[in-house]
């Protein structure tokens, strides 16, 4: 299939899918004109890799943890030992970074609730003025 197809069947921009073939997370074929030819796979390889990124590993990541990893259902499989280590490497990032969100949301939980009732009534006019971003 061309490059359009797979933009259709996938829902990512050909300018996004030719980055994932940059940074070899894809491999068309290419004709003797130069057009990329997907095959089948590559609409679940590309499902694959938008899984990963929302999962928040990097295009490199993903691009030495693809070769590894099967797939069954549609789901993703952990095929080989080097594979299952880094995606706890990552999986320990991703936790220990959620816990410093979560440190830094109660902290500004703490100040939110020491605001005066009359700076929250302000606060709520400017938000109803769209001056503000609301929470």
């Amino acid at each position: 299939m061309r490059i359009s197809e797979l933009e259709r069947r996938t829902g990512v921009s050909q300018r996004l899918l030719r980055y994932y073939e940059e940074q070899g997370l894809l491999r068309p074929k290419r004709l003797p004109s130069g057009y990329r030819v997907y095959a089948e796979d590559d609409v679940t390889t590309v499902e694959h890799i938008r899984n990963l990124l929302a999962a928040g590993l990097s295009t490199t990541t993903i691009a030495d943890l693809l070769p590894c990893m099967g797939s069954a259902g549609g789901q993703l499989i952990a095929d080989c030992p080097e594979l299952l280590l880094d995606l706890q490497r990552e999986r320990a990032r991703l936790s220990a970074a959620i816990a410093e969100l979560t440190t830094a949301r109660g902290t500004l939980d703490q100040v939110i609730a020491t605001a005066p009732p009359s700076v929250e009534h302000e606060a709520a006019r400017l938000r109803g003025l769209g001056l503000q971003d609301s929470a």
